[in-house]
């Protein structure tokens, strides 16, 4: 059973609303343009809408026509604080943000599956729709869980997916239990003295420090932990300075860490601050550590990782449609979700190896009628289960 007639049949309407959020796009917890599009196009189909949730959050409830269980099926709508150079004609207009990461096309998505059920209520159930804020590491899975998303709609399953530029339209892939890493980000705030460039004596130069903690930092996965297991560190941000005839006082380092077990993970906490500590000592300074765990590692449910592929062959074939057996070190905060109700996560390919988070970013729109099939169909047979 290939895309549904009745979703490829709307699919301009479909490129059409992911090209506007694409142009205007949002920031997390900042999605009040999408959020409000969003809510006003499900009430425009007869969904019943709550807003609000997780700050910018929203949750359209559809009752099918026959009892049944209650399934939820997740869209991001955050964009990312990108300058975007695509040169696309619709292009993002708001300086320094860019959906690079395809979660325009998500809500856009979900949208349409919405549309589908709506004018096809022949299912059994009731179907969540789950419009998350805040994906992109500020923490929109747990907002609207501490907005007590569950209690308010008592889903029994959930689902989510994530476009994929590998080069391989209409293939999904879903990995049975664990299947994308838990992260934290840290911020490293060098304490020194500053002074006049020409006088360096009479400072102590914390960006001569940074470096220095910076290459310590790198050591600790490849001499203090094993390497067999998938673990990351890195550092992404070393900010200090402000003229080129200062030494500054301070100095930050930013980065994030990666992980799949919970004790390496806590390991690779212990000898950031242990180094940390030291550095302090040696240099007679103050270094102060502000790490925060922002992900968790996502768990697919692994009988429901062999049902969402099996919906997912339905519409794109059984050849294109496969358990995976490769644990992802990027990062998702349905994560947070799947803690708290059974499901599955998948991929989706399609057109254009240009990756996620560029600059250059372009999404194949062809995608969009695929996923809408794919999250309707999981209404369709799940409700009844």
């Amino acid at each position: 059973m290939p895309v549904i007639d009745e979703i490829a049949q709307f699919s301009e309407e479909l490129i059409a609303i992911r090209r506007d959020f694409h142009e205007n796009p949002e920031l997390g917890m900042e999605e009040v343009r999408t959020s409000k599009i969003v809510a006003e196009y499900l009430k425009s189909l007869g969904i019943t809408v709550h807003t609000g949730i997780g700050k910018t959050g929203v949750v359209g409830v559809l009752e099918g026509e026959k009892p049944g269980r209650m399934i939820g099926l997740r869209a991001d709508m955050d964009a990312l604080p990108i300058e975007e150079k695509s040169n696309l004609p619709f292009a993002s207009k708001n300086k320094g943000v860019m959906h690079a990461c395809g979660h325009d096309a998500h809500t856009t998505m979900l949208m349409g599956a919405a549309k589908y059920l709506a004018q096809n209520r022949s299912f059994s159930g009731t179907a969540v729709f789950i419009f998350q804020p805040a994906e992109e590491g500020l923490g929109g899975a747990r907002a609207m869980l501490a907005d007590n998303l569950f209690d308010r709609f008592p889903c029994e399953e959930i689902y989510g997916m994530h476009n994929m530029p590998d080069g391989r339209p209409n293939t999904v892939g879903v990995k049975p239990g664990q299947a994308m890493a838990g992260a934290d980000f840290f911020d490293i705030t060098i304490k020194a003295t500053g002074s006049h460039a020409a006088m360096p004596h009479q400072s102590i130069d914390p960006i001569v420090i940074a470096t220095s903690l910076v290459q310590q930092l790198q050591t600790i996965v490849s001499r203090n932990t094993p390497p067999t297991e998938p673990l990351v560190l890195s550092v992404t941000q070393i900010h200090a300075g402000s003229a080129y005839n200062v030494i500054p006082s301070d100095c930050v380092i930013s980065g994030t860490m990666r992980y799949f077990d919970t004790d390496l993970a806590n390991t690779l906490r212990q000898r950031i601050k242990d180094l940390c500590d030291g550095t302090a000592k040696s240099y007679g300074i103050d270094v102060v550590i502000d790490s925060r765990n922002i992900f968790d590692v996502l768990v697919n449910n692994e009988e429901l990782s062999e049902v969402l592929v099996n919906i997912a062959s339905d519409v794109v074939g059984t050849e294109n449609a496969q358990l995976k057996s490769n644990v992802v070190t990027g990062s998702e905060d349905f994560a947070d979700m799947l803690r708290v109700i059974p499901g599955a996560y998948c991929t989706v390919g399609h057109e254009g190896t240009i990756p996620l988070h560029n600059d250059g970013f372009i999404l194949d729109e062809g995608i969009l009628p695929v996923g809408a099939s794919i999250y309707a169909r999981v209404i369709q047979e799940r409700g009844a289960a």
